[in-house]
C-alpha cells in the first residue's frame, strides 16, 4: 500500500494538488488504505448549501439593488483591490454623474479622472471609458449578453465577465475572484497557490460543471461566503459556515493555513521629492504623460531623489520661479504595486507663476483636477494647515 502511495504521489505531484483526470486528490493515508476524494461530489452539494444561506440574509450592498449590467459592471471594476466600504460613496457619485454607458463614453478625461479620484488603478477608469465607446458604437449604448462579447472589452477579463454574465443574464459563467479563491482552496483543502493564472482556471472549470439555474445568486454566495465568513487576513469563522459539513480543510484541521500565495517579488523603491510651489493662492500643477504609471492625472511637479532645502531652492530657482520661502518639509510614502515611492514634500512659495505649470486656486483643485493618493497626500496636508 505505501508502495502504491509512493507512485501516485509522485506522478502527480506538480499538479499542485489538482489531478488530471477527474479532480481527485488523495488527502489522507491511512492503515486501511488510500482516501481518495472526489472533488466534482463536494462541488455538487455547494448550490444546496449556499442558496438557501443567501437568501436567508446577506450585506445590503447598493450595486445589488437591480442586476441593471452597467451597475454590475461598473462595481465590479470599482472592487478591484479597493474594499467594499471604500467603494459605496465613489459608486453612488460615479452614477449620479454618468447615469449610462452613452454619458460615460461621452465623459470628458479630466471628469472621469476626478470622479475616480482617491479609488486608485486609474486605468481601470480609462478602460471604463473606452469599453462604453466600443458598446455605444457596437451595440447601440446596450450592454452586449454573450459572455464571448463582455470579454471582448478593453478591461474586461474572464472574472468581471463571469460576474456581469451570472449576475445580469443568469449566465453558468462562474466568477472567480480572490473571494472564490480562499473558499474552494479550503473547501478542497487544495495546497495549489491561489495566485497562479493555472489554479484560477482550474476553478473556473470545476466550478462551471456546478453551476445552478440561478446563476447570478450562486456567484453573489461564493463571493459573500469568502468575504464574510470565510475572510482574508484571519482565521475562518467555521462555525457559522454553511459548507462546514463539507468542507475537506475544516474536516483536516488544515483551514487556517490556507489559501497558499505564491512568493511575492520585492518591490523597488525609489526616492523622489515633490514641490508644493505656491503664489499668491495658487498651486502649480503638471500633467503627467499619456503612457506610464498614473498616465495623464494630475501632478504637483516632482523629481527624483530627495532634494535638501537648498537644492530644492535652487531647482525652483531654474524654473524661473523666484522662490521665497520654504515653509515646511514632510516625508510620506505611497506603495505602487512593483514599486515604493519614498517621497519628500518641500512647501515652497514662490514669486512668480512661471514654467510650463498651470496654477490652480484651491476651490479649482477640489473641483477640476484628479490627484492620485501619491500626490493627493501632499495636498491633504496643505489644506489641513
Amino acid at each position: 500500500m505505501q508502495a502504491f502511495f509512493d507512485k501516485f504521489t509522485k506522478k502527480y505531484s506538480n499538479t499542485g494538488g489538482w489531478l488530471d483526470r477527474g479532480f481527485r486528490y488523495i488527502v489522507n493515508y491511512t492503515q486501511k488504505g488510500d482516501i481518495l476524494v472526489d472533488y466534482d461530489k463536494i462541488l455538487e452539494r455547494l448550490p444546496g448549501l449556499l442558496l438557501p444561506w443567501y437568501g436567508q440574509g446577506h450585506r445590503q450592498l447598493p450595486w445589488r439593488a437591480d442586476r441593471e449590467p452597467y451597475h454590475i459592471w461598473l462595481s465590479e471594476v470599482m472592487l478591484q483591490q479597493t474594499r467594499v466600504e471604500a467603494v459605496r460613496d465613489y459608486y453612488t457619485r460615479f452614477l449620479a454623474a454618468l447615469p449610462d454607458i452613452p454619458a460615460l463614453a461621452g465623459c470628458d478625461d479630466d471628469t472621469l479622472h476626478k470622479l475616480w479620484e482617491g479609488l486608485g488603478y486609474y486605468s481601470r477608469a480609462r478602460n471604463l471609458k473606452k469599453a462604453a465607446q466600443v458598446i455605444v458604437e457596437r451595440w447601440g449604448g446596450e450592454f452586449p449578453e454573450t459572455y464571448e462579447d463582455v470579454l471582448s472589452l478593453p478591461g474586461i477579463g474572464a472574472y468581471t465577465a463571469g460576474a456581469i454574465c451570472s449576475i445580469a443574464y443568469d449566465l453558468p459563467t462562474p466568477a472567480v475572484d480572490g473571494n472564490v479563491l480562499r473558499v474552494t482552496s479550503r473547501l478542497l483543502d487544495d495546497p495549489a497557490p491561489i495566485d497562479l493564472p493555472e489554479t484560477k482556471k482550474r476553478v473556473g472549470e470545476a466550478l462551471g460543471k456546478v453551476y445552478p439555474k440561478q446563476a447570478g445568486d450562486f456567484s453573489q454566495a461564493l463571493i459573500e461566503l469568502g468575504a464574510t465568513v470565510c475572510g482574508p487576513n484571519r482565521a475562518p469563522d467555521c462555525g457559522r459556515c454553511p459548507c462546514r459539513e463539507i468542507c475537506l480543510g475544516y474536516q483536516n484541521g488544515t483551514a487556517r493555513q490556507l489559501p497558499v500565495k505564491a512568493p511575492k517579488r520585492q518591490r523597488r523603491e525609489e526616492d523622489r521629492t515633490v514641490l508644493i510651489l505656491s503664489c499668491g493662492g495658487r498651486y502649480a500643477l503638471e500633467k503627467r504623460p499619456q503612457r506610464g504609471l498614473l498616465a495623464g492625472l494630475w501632478q504637483f511637479p516632482n523629481t527624483q531623489g530627495h532634494l535638501d532645502t537648498a537644492q530644492a531652492l535652487a531647482y525652483a530657482q531654474a524654473l524661473g520661479l523666484r522662490p521665497r520661502e520654504v515653509r515646511r518639509e514632510i516625508f510620506r510614502k505611497h506603495i505602487f504595486t512593483h514599486i515604493q515611492w519614498n517621497m519628500k514634500g518641500v512647501y515652497l512659495e514662490v514669486g512668480e507663476t512661471a514654467g510650463s505649470f498651470c496654477w490652480f486656486t484651491a476651490e479649482q483643485i477640489r473641483r477640476q483636477a484628479a490627484l492620485p493618493t501619491a500626490f493627493r497626500q501632499f495636498w491633504e496636508e496643505e489644506r489641513d494647515v
